[in-house]
């Protein structure tokens, strides 16, 4: 009986918000998954290759993770991605 109390009152807010959405969702990982992911590469970087003297290793290691977060920044930004896909193809459509 409970459960279906649960599943009416949930079935009421979205009558009256309208619609699902994922934002809640979206914010919930931005701010929480994201920096916890960074920082557990940050960590491992500093273990794997700064203990041992390997700092070409590292750095390597960096730029991959670099070009990772810049992957991450278009995939959240809503225009960013549509603005640098104009500009590329501006390049070869001149």
């Amino acid at each position: 009986m409970t459960a279906m109390t649960t599943l009416e009152t949930v079935a009421d807010q979205v009558a009256q918000q309208g619609s699902l959405g994922t934002s809640g969702v979206r914010a919930w990982i931005l701010n929480n998954i994201i920096p916890l992911l960074l920082l557990v590469v940050a960590l491992l970087l500093l273990w794997l290759g700064g203990g041992k003297g390997d700092n070409a290793g590292v750095m390597r290691r960096l730029g991959g993770v670099i070009v990772a977060l810049a992957i991450i920044g278009l995939a959240v930004t809503t225009d960013a991605g549509k603005n640098i896909g104009t500009w590329i193809a501006g390049l070869f459509t001149g």
